[in-house]
């Protein structure tokens, strides 16, 4: 495939966000406030400015109440009524919510990294070669999100995603054919888990 075939090819993002913040007293991580709007909303921002179309969204935990309060322009909303099982149903919900979209590549991020955004993901994005490309962000040495999946990949990842591994196992077993792509000078990895990583909100 050359460059320009490479640039045209629509790469659709996949945002985690049915967490419902077990560790944080139950507060959904969507709905956690950052620069004054809900997280969701720059994790979102973050796909569409990085070059990625079509955005889905993956709701669990207080999925209507992120409906009514956050401004998601031009995102389609998936529900995951499996959330509570774990990333991996979320993740499961994601992929198959793009079947019929055309999208050659699903570049996946989660909600709950504030420190990930439209630099990091333009940088994954540029990793596409193929539907059978296999991308991820690396920290340090440290494999990380964002992840790109080529479509002709998606139904073996959804097979092996299960409760909170997510694409763990699946990254680990096919990393001779993954890409990282260092994103350590442009973002930062951390997870808003626990109420001690609320301080890395603004």
């Amino acid at each position: 495939m050359d460059r320009t075939s490479r640039n045209n090819a629509q790469v659709a993002g996949v945002l985690l966000a049915a967490g419902g913040g077990r560790r944080l007293g139950g507060r959904p991580k969507a709905l956690l406030r950052h620069r004054g709007r809900p997280l969701v909303e720059h994790a979102a921002r973050a796909l569409r400015e990085g070059g990625c179309a079509p955005v889905h969204i993956v709701l669990g935990a207080a999925a209507e109440e992120v409906r009514a309060r956050a401004e998601l322009p031009g995102c389609v909303l998936v529900d995951n009524p499996d959330w509570e099982g774990g990333m991996g149903s979320s993740l499961r919900a994601g992929l198959a919510s793009l079947a019929g979209t055309g999208a050659a590549a699903a570049l996946v991020t989660l909600v709950d990294q504030p420190g990930v955004g439209a630099e990091a993901v333009a940088r994954l994005l540029a990793a596409y070669r193929s539907p059978d490309s296999l991308a991820a962000a690396e920290y340090e040495g440290v494999r990380g999100h964002p992840v790109l999946f080529g479509a002709d990949r998606w139904a073996d990842v959804a097979a092996d995603a299960r409760g909170d591994r997510g694409a763990r196992g699946y990254l680990r077993a096919h990393q001779g054919a993954l890409t990282l792509v260092d994103c350590s000078d442009i973002a930062r990895p951390d997870d808003i888990d626990t109420t001690e990583d609320l301080t890395l909100l603004e």
